[in-house]
């Protein structure tokens, strides 16, 4: 079995690396670091086939206030955070095989409000809600794919003066390898289309989404 993991440098991708690795996978690392940028439509190009693949390279703005948010800190955000699933998963619809498998790390913040950066929020938004769309075209071609909405989590991603605001209001921070557990979670499970959600001191869960009213 192979996979790749794209964002492997970072805390929760180094996590999810050596998740697939215990479970016998082996796993191609792919980061920015290593000159690998998820952003960019012609590196996915020379991206091959695997059985699963994490998308899950993934930035914030550092940016509260909408109205001091700078064009570099938007444009970077679409392109790490949407682009680049969007890129990623277009290139293995092509090219992975029947019962193959997409895991791509969204965040609690896709699910629901995070005024402390908005622009990180809509994202966020943007990845489930794209997971959800796409899982159907995928499952005719035998390709699955899942969410993974993990709460902040104890990363060089979480800003140092967040991290403190959310211990003072008592949060507690996900050890990366619990989003790992998360991961595997999704891949194991036999749906597609579907957000699980990690928080600390839980199991991953399925996220229940509500329907909207339909017409009169």
């Amino acid at each position: 079995m192979t996979a790749l993991v794209t964002g492997a440098a970072g805390g929760i991708g180094r996590a999810i690396v050596s998740k697939l690795r215990a479970e016998g996978l082996d796993v191609k690392e792919l980061d920015l670091v290593s000159g690998f940028d998820v952003s960019d439509p012609n590196a996915w190009e020379h991206v091959g086939s695997v059985d699963l693949a994490c998308l899950n390279a993934g930035i914030v703005t550092g940016s509260e206030d909408v109205a001091t948010l700078t064009d570099e800190q938007y444009r970077r955000a679409l392109s790490v955070n949407v682009d680049g699933v969007v890129f990623g998963v277009r290139r293995l619809a092509r090219v992975m095989p029947k019962g193959s498998t997409i895991v791509v790390t969204a965040s609690l913040a896709g699910l629901t409000a995070i005024s402390d950066d908005p622009v990180y929020g809509l994202t966020k938004h943007a990845v489930v809600g794209f997971v959800r769309s796409v899982a159907p075209q995928l499952a005719e071609r035998g390709i699955r794919i899942q969410a993974v909405c993990p709460g902040w989590a104890d990363t060089a991603l979480t800003p140092p003066a967040f991290r403190d605001e959310l211990e003072s209001r008592g949060f507690r921070l996900l050890a990366p390898d619990a989003v790992a557990a998360g991961v595997w979670a999704a891949y194991r499970s036999e749906g597609t289309g579907e957000a699980w959600v990690v928080q600390p001191g839980r199991e991953p869960l399925q996220y229940e989404f509500k329907g909207v009213p339909g017409p009169r």
